[in-house]
């Protein structure tokens, strides 16, 4: 098994693309451009036959690894629940980090260098 070198992007499944666009838009990421993907290709990676979902790519501001949000038109998907995670911490005077729990559960780490 070879392992990762890098993330060009990191994809996520979510139920609601437009308010989990919101939640990554108001954390700072640009949308990057939107569409929707169907056919043998998408058939073929994700092993569902006759799938067809709607993709949004995101970007940082500064143009790095790429964030994927897609929700599937057929099959469908099942939502899950958003809430709020602790507070903010730092660590060794280093990272300033916390917890932000979005649409559908999805849990992100914030992390800002400051020492």
């Amino acid at each position: 098994m070879s392992h990762i070198r890098r993330f060009d992007h990191v994809g996520i499944t979510v139920a609601d693309l437009d308010t989990v666009t919101a939640f990554f838009v108001g954390l700072g990421l640009e949308v990057e451009g939107r569409t929707f993907v169907e056919g043998e290709f998408l058939d073929t990676v994700i092993g569902i036959p006759d799938s067809r979902t709607e993709i949004v790519m995101l970007r940082p501001p500064d143009g790095g690894t790429r964030l994927e949000l897609s929700s599937f038109v057929r099959p469908e998907h099942e939502p899950g629940s958003p809430g709020l995670v602790g507070g903010m911490g730092e660590y060794e005077h280093i990272w300033r980090m916390a917890y932000v729990r979005g649409p559908e559960g999805i849990i992100v780490s914030l992390a800002e260098r400051i020492g």
